[in-house]
C-alpha cells in the first residue's frame, strides 16, 4: 500500500504596485487606478480591469492632492489632462475618501 505525500499548495502570486505620489509599493487591491481611455479622458477604474494606460494613487488624502497636483499622472499616463477632468477626478477623491472614513467609523 502506497502512502500519498502530501505537498504544500503554490503560494498564489500577489501582484504589486507603486503609488504615483509616495513611491510605495502595496498590493494592487490596497490602491485605486486611474485609466487613460481612448479620448485621452482620465477615470477612476474601480475594477482595475479597464483597458488603458493605468497609475495607481493609495487610498489616502495626501496622495491623492500629491498626485493630481502638478504634471505627475500627466507623465505617467503620457497625455494631457484637461482642468474640467482634472476636477472631476479631485472631486471623486474627495468624496470617495470621506465615505472611507465614514465607513471605518462603523
Amino acid at each position: 500500500m502506497m502512502t500519498k505525500t502530501i505537498r504544500p499548495r503554490p503560494v498564489k502570486h500577489v501582484p504589486q504596485r507603486t503609488c504615483l505620489a509616495c513611491g510605495k509599493i502595496k498590493t494592487k487591491q490596497e490602491l485605486v487606478r486611474l485609466v487613460r481611455i481612448a479620448d485621452d479622458r482620465v477615470e477612476v477604474d474601480p475594477s482595475g480591469k479597464k483597458a488603458g494606460r493605468g497609475a495607481y494613487l493609495c487610498r489616502a488624502r495626501q496622495c491623492w492632492e500629491t498626485g493630481l497636483k502638478g504634471d505627475r499622472l500627466e507623465r505617467t499616463l503620457r497625455t494631457r489632462i484637461s482642468q474640467d477632468n482634472r476636477q472631476d477626478l479631485v472631486r471623486f477623491g474627495e468624496e470617495w475618501l470621506k465615505e472611507q472614513v465614514s465607513g471605518q467609523g462603523k
